[in-house]
């Protein structure tokens, strides 16, 4: 069942988080993954969901998913996006309807 990797990210230190942006495509990819959303406008309808800059990132599977976050690959990463972006993060099921 493809799964979805919502985050929430805080950018506090731009220039290390660009790092980040530039090192973890590859990474991703290699555990199935791709973007469907990267921080667009954020514009709220109903209630204040209060997100900084909003990614969602698609895997084949929340293995493929959890498998990605903790890899060595991803490891070194992960701190460099903890120190300069604090985050939240949820991993969400989900299907694609037919057609």
């Amino acid at each position: 069942m493809t799964s979805y990797l919502i985050v929430d990210i805080d950018v506090r230190d731009q220039k290390e988080f660009d790092r980040y942006r530039e090192l973890v495509p590859p990474v991703i990819a290699k555990f199935g993954g791709r973007y469907l959303v990267k921080a667009g406008k954020l514009q709220p309808i109903e209630g204040d969901f209060g997100f900084k800059r909003l990614v969602i990132i698609e895997f084949p599977s929340a293995d493929a998913a959890q498998k990605f976050y903790n890899s060595p690959e991803y490891a070194p990463l992960l701190k460099l996006r903890l120190d300069s972006a604090p985050s939240r993060m949820v991993l969400v099921d989900g299907w694609i309807a037919a057609e």
